[in-house]
Order: C-alpha cells, then sequence, then structure tokens
C-alpha cells in the first residue's frame, strides 16, 4: 500500500507543480463552450432543444477528463527513455502495485480536471438539475478518468516513443469525443451511427454525465454506470498484464 501511495502522490505533484499545465488544459474546454455553446445556442433554442449550454456541458467536462486521463500514459514512456521507470520497476515491490499506484495518481488527475471544466461551466451558465445527484456525477467522473487512464497506461506500455503515442492518441482522442454524443443528442440518429456509439465506451461516461446533471440520460444511468464499471475493470486488467511485459 505504501508503494501506491508513494506513486499515486508523486503523479499529483507533477500535475499541481506546473501552473502553466493546469492552466493551459482548460483552454479547450473554454474554447468548446464559446464557439459552441454560445455559437450554436440560438439555433439548438430555436430547434426546440432547449439550452445548448446545459446540453453541452456534460460532454465537454468528458472531454477535458479523457485527454488528461489518457495523456497520462506519455509520463509512462518519458519515465521509460530517461531511465525513471527502470529505478522504480527494480525496486523491490510488485509492477502490479507500481501499474495501481501510477493510474489511480493519473485518474485522480484527470478527475480533478473534471471538476475544474465543472466549475467552469457553472459560471458560463450552466446549472444542475438535481443537486443530490452531484456524488453520482463525481462517480462517473472518477470512473470516466479510471477508464481512459487505463487505456493510456496499456498504450505506452507496448509504444517506446512519444512520437508514435501522440499520433495514436490523435486518431483515438477525437474519434471517441465527437462520436460519443458529447456534442449532439443520440435520439434519431442513423442506424450506423447509432451502433458506432452504442459501442463508443466514452458515450456511456457522457450519458452518465448528462443523466446525473440535467436528468437527460439516453441509456439510463443503471445502464451507463454498470457498462462504464465492466469496461473499466476490463482495461485495468489488460493494462496491468500489458505494463508487467514492460522491457526497459
Amino acid at each position: 500500500m505504501q508503494t501506491i501511495y508513494i506513486l499515486w502522490l508523486r503523479q499529483l505533484k507533477r500535475y499541481f507543480r506546473s501552473k502553466a499545465r493546469i492552466i493551459g488544459s482548460l483552454g479547450q474546454p473554454i474554447l468548446f463552450f464559446f464557439s459552441l455553446g454560445f455559437g450554436m445556442n440560438p439555433i439548438y433554442q430555436k430547434a426546440g432543444g432547449g439550452n445548448y449550454i446545459q446540453f453541452l456541458a456534460p460532454g465537454i467536462i468528458a472531454m477535458g477528463i479523457i485527454f488528461t486521463a489518457l495523456f497520462s500514459g506519455i509520463e509512462i514512456i518519458w519515465d521509460r527513455q530517461f531511465g525513471f521507470l527502470k529505478e522504480t520497476l527494480v525496486a523491490p515491490t510488485s509492477r502490479l502495485k507500481i501499474m495501481i499506484g501510477r493510474t489511480l495518481g493519473g485518474a485522480t488527475v484527470a478527475s480533478f480536471q473534471g471538476i475544474m471544466v465543472l466549475a467552469l461551466s457553472f459560471l458560463l451558465g450552466f446549472r444542475f438539475q438535481n443537486v443530490l445527484l452531484l456524488p453520482v456525477a463525481l462517480i462517473f467522473i472518477f470512473l470516466i478518468a479510471l477508464l481512459f487512464t487505463g487505456i493510456g497506461t496499456a498504450i505506452a506500455s507496448i509504444l517506446k516513443d512519444m512520437q508514435g503515442f501522440q499520433l495514436i492518441m490523435n486518431f483515438l482522442v477525437m474519434p471517441l469525443f465527437f462520436l460519443s454524443g458529447a456534442l449532439f443528442p443520440l435520439e434519431g440518429l442513423p442506424k450506423t451511427l447509432s451502433i458506432i456509439a452504442s459501442l463508443n465506451p466514452l458515450s456511456y461516461g457522457v450519458d452518465g454525465l448528462r443523466g446525473s446533471l440535467i436528468n437527460s440520460a439516453h441509456f439510463g444511468m443503471s445502464t451507463d454506470l454498470i457498462i462504464l464499471s465492466i469496461l473499466t475493470g476490463l482495461i485495468l486488467v489488460l493494462g496491468a498484464y500489458l505494463f508487467s511485459k514492460i522491457e526497459v
């Protein structure tokens, strides 16, 4: 447990030491809120959809989480290139504990990022439908963070250079985000898009956030929670296996 705690704390220190990283990570959510939220709001209202900021905010919160969570994998490659990972792996502790500590640290950082975007959205006009469901929203935030930190760890465990990791992340992140229903309702989609959205793990995270924050879930919050929990467990097992096979 001490190893897990130390690695978790190390991930947090890395994040909070860089004020530029914290401020910069809010740039993209702010851009989406202003360009899409305020830009599309009049059209969305005329179409009878209500306030687009209300609809958009859960998707932007999820976006802030997955970018931070997935790119936490870069730290594994960085540590490998500079020899820090080798020093960690030769320590008298299991690789499973090392992976758990790093993953929990990355997920905590990504969750904090999601909470910051949630606070930002509140300042920009977003309002909760039911404050009592806020703890449920925090559970979804942490599950999304844990799932995508696990994905980032799994990918980083089989790559050796940051350029390859960034290419895969760019190929992965934007399709997952745009096809999750973060920017548009899942109701009434063409069959092909509907199937893709149903296979997208982020769809259940966004839907769970939308259900807990504005009481509007497409799949149902119970379904979202169950599927997200199962997927998170599977990804963490895969990430632990791949991390245990790292050669430094």
